[in-house]
This record gives C-alpha cells, structure tokens and sequence, in this order.
C-alpha cells in the first residue's frame, strides 16, 4: 500500500474499531446516526462502539440534555457532549486505567422535503489521547450543499468519521483541519468554525486555524472575538445590524479608530437601526494578508492581537471585492442593515468599470448587490496627495467619468452614500506604512500615531518585529 494514499472513511472506521484502547458514544440528532452507521458497517464496531443514541423528539432531547431554545446550535452540542462524557467513566469504571474514552455528537438540521432551507450543523468530539487523562475537544460547524437529503446525511457520515480519527491519529492541528474533507470538497461541505482545545492542544492558536479555514478554501469567510475565541458567523451575526471595517490594519492608527467610532456614530442613527443589536467587524481580506501570494502566520497574529486588544471582532474572508461580502452578510442578517465604512480612495476603484470587466453584467451587476436596500457606505474623507486639500463625495463625483455621474448621484440621492464629515482631518497625515516603517526600526515617535492600548501591545509582545520589546517588559517590571 502507498504510504502516502489516504485512507477511505471505511479504512478510517476500522482501524478505529480495532484499536482496544479507542472506546465511546454516539449521540447524533436530526440526521439520522450516519456517523455510527460507518462503525457498525465495517464490522468489529463492540471494540468501540459503548452507545449510540437519537434523542430525535424535542421533548426527549430536553429531558435528557436540558432545555435549549434551538436544537441545531453550540450549547445545545455543548449540552450533548457534557452528558455523554461523563456517563463513560461513571459505567465503564473498569476501563478507566486502559481505554482512552471519547464522545462524538452532532445535531444537524439537513434539507427539509421542499428543499426551502440551508442544511447545516454542529460537530463535535470530546476525547482522551490517554487513558486516565483531562478530555480534549474539537468542535466543527458545517453548511451542507448538496442538493439531496440523502446526500447530505452520507456526507456528514463522512466527516463524523474524519474528525474522530484525524483527532484520535493525527498530531498536526492544520493536517487535522484538512483531514476533515477526506472523501469529500468544499463545493460539498463547507467548514466555517473550527475549534480545538485541552491539554494536549494548549499549542493551537484557533485563531490561526480560522485564517487556515479560509486560506485553505474549506469556507470563504471565518471569525473570531475580541478574546479570541472563534465564532460562528452565522449564529453571531444573525438578523444583527453589522458595521465593517475593511483594512490591513499593519498596524491599528488613530486614522482606523476613527474611521470605526465616526461611522458607528452615523450608522446608529439610521432609522432602521436598532442600537441594541449593532455588532461591529473588523475585516481582513486573503488579499490584505498576501499580497505576494504567501501569508506570513506571525504578521496575521500580530494584526489579531492589535485588533482584539481594542475589542473589536475580526473576520477573515476570501471576498476581495466588496459587493461578494455585502451578498455573503445580507444572507445571514436576514434584512438588517449592513454598513461598510471605507476612505475614500478605496471608493475610487468600487466605481472603475475595469474591475467588473469578468462580469456580465458589469458595474451594474455589482453594484445591484452592494448597494442593495440595506446597505449603506460611509466614507471617510482623506487629504490630497498633492496639496494636502480635504478629499470628500463632494470633489469625488467632480472627477468622475461622466457616463458614471448619474450613477453616483443615484446613490446619493438614495442615501446609500455618506461623508463622514466629522472625521477628525488632524489625523489624516498618518499612513499606517510609515507608522510600520518607524516601528520596524525602533525610530522614536511613531508612539503618536497609534492609540494607546496599540501601543502597549506593540512594546510589550514584540509585534511587527519591534526591536525593543525586552527592555520594554523590563521597564514595566520595574
């Protein structure tokens, strides 16, 4: 056998059954139990196989697992995984010395009959690398494409099985990730969360494997909060009012903190938009992060800690252009208003009629989505690079193409454009490259041009290869 030839899910079924230290249980909802069913097939399923159960019926799930206000969600996953672990050692207590436990759950809702929904679901693995040891846990959310019920069930068979043994044999976190779609693509099933924890994964940034989801095509968009911990897009942002802010952000200046408060000061004041329910993205774009074709992980992480040390919410997409990132959150905030705060130099090239040239329907098929009736662009004024005069909306459609005036002032006239126009223009002058730049080399000064707490976690981690960081943490010491 090659080496190097992976294994099929029923090799990766059996070799788990003939493992005597491998044992568990399955609770699986809303899909059948299609990831049990691939044990049971190969044969040998007593050596692992403890339990398998559908609590199917709301009213069984609750009794067994609580009451949850939705069934296809994290806690109640979460609810699955707790009662079911535990039950392992308390039933099996003659195993304990020799058996490395583990819990598989999923609740899934799948495609309903009129094919009306979007069948997705939660996964996830609680489990032992050693007997006697604290649990590890991995947790998955998925979106199923296939356009048949059966299909979709088959799928989730297939990576219920990836996932216990990429975690129960696989040691490398991003190996294990792209493990998950062994037998299956991403045109198939889409991963847009993944998490893995516990003592033995103590090593593994989750923020780092969200970038990997991302760059490694298993979902176009993935995020995480201001503490880090990853998050579900869809349950975060669902029917939510969402502000974004697109940027490199190498590293955060006054100039972006800015552009983040004035905005949000406009947006929450739009009629149709309830305070109570505005969440706030930062956004980094693939593109942002390599703009040669390789992504440098450490520079990513920095950007990251920079962000959340703000509390902001950081999402990394694959959508360069901005109209396929209003289309991806306009299906996930379900008619809420959308915001994207963006300078005005970057509206420059939303309306150059080359950028749409792969479209057919050009800059109109475009903008009909990122202009669409909830979405709104506020823009940030700059300085002209050859006189230092304040750029707006203003002197923008003077310097438009005439056949795209009556288009702007469409837009215009239909509020889908704004100035911010109490931006503060003392902080114009900044340019984040040459902020990096005096960074970099350890030039004093640059401390002016970044809010405070940016500036504390730039001296105090070392970030974008600050020269003095040792002697900064020394003098904190002190």
């Amino acid at each position: 056998m090659d080496e190097f030839r992976k294994l099929t899910t029923q090799e990766k079924a059996l070799r788990i059954n003939l493992s005597k230290a491998i044992y568990g249980s399955f609770a699986e909802i809303g899909a059948g139990q299609e990831v049990a069913a691939n044990f049971f097939k190969v044969g040998g399923a007593s050596g692992t196989v403890a339990k398998t159960i559908s609590a199917y019926d709301m009213k069984f799930s609750d009794a067994i697992y609580g009451v949850c206000d939705r069934y296809v969600c994290e806690d109640r996953l979460s609810g699955m995984l707790d009662h079911e672990y535990v039950l392992l050692a308390e039933r099996l207590p003659h195993r304990i010395e020799t058996t490395r436990f583990f819990a598989f759950a999923d609740t899934v809702e799948i495609l309903n009959y009129e094919r009306t929904n979007q069948g997705h679901g939660w996964m996830g693995l609680r489990f032992q690398l050693t007997p006697k040891s604290e649990p590890n846990e991995c947790v998955i959310h998925v979106k199923m494409q296939d356009n048949d019920p059966l299909q979709q069930q088959f799928a989730l068979g297939i990576i219920g099985v990836n996932m216990i043994y990429g975690c129960m044999f696989v040691s490398d976190p991003e190996e294990l990730l792209m493990s998950l779609l062994d037998g299956l693509t991403a045109r198939r099933i889409e991963i847009d969360m993944f998490r893995l924890s516990g003592p033995d994964f103590k090593h593994v940034d989750n923020r780092l494997m969200a970038l990997k989801l991302v760059k490694n095509g298993l979902t176009k968009a993935a995020m995480f909060g201001p503490s880090g911990d990853v998050m579900q897009p869809s349950d975060e942002l669902y029917k939510k009012h969402v502000l974004v802010l697109r940027g490199r952000f190498r590293p955060v200046t006054h100039v972006n903190v800015d552009m983040l408060l004035t905005s949000r000061r406009h947006f929450k004041h739009e009629p149709d938009v309830d305070r109570n329910k505005i969440v706030l993205v930062s956004e980094l774009t693939l593109n942002d992060l390599s703009p040669d074709g390789k992504i440098d992980e450490k520079d990513f992480l920095h950007r990251a800690d920079i962000i959340c040390s703000l509390g902001q919410n950081v999402l990394i997409s694959n959508y360069f252009e901005h109209y396929r990132l209003v289309d991806y959150l306009s299906r996930i905030t379900k008619g809420k208003k959308i915001g994207i705060t963006m300078g005005i130099y970057a509206l420059q090239k939303v309306f150059e009629e080359k950028t749409y040239e792969n479209l057919r329907g050009g800059i109109l098929e475009c903008f009909a989505s990122l202009f669409g009736s909830n979405v709104k662009l506020y823009i940030y004024p700059a300085l002209r690079k050859d006189s230092n005069e304040l750029f707006t909306l203003k002197d923008f459609e003077k310097e438009l193409p005439d056949n795209l005036k009556n288009l702007f002032r469409y837009l215009m006239d239909n509020n889908k454009l704004e100035d911010i126009n109490d931006a503060y223009v003392k902080h114009l002058h900044i340019i984040s490259d040459n902020v990096l730049a005096m960074i970099r080399k350890g030039e004093p000064g640059w401390e002016k041009f970044v809010p405070h707490k940016v500036e504390e976690a730039i001296k105090e981690h070392g970030l974008f290869d600050y020269p003095y960081a040792t002697e900064a943490k020394q003098i904190n010491a002190a």
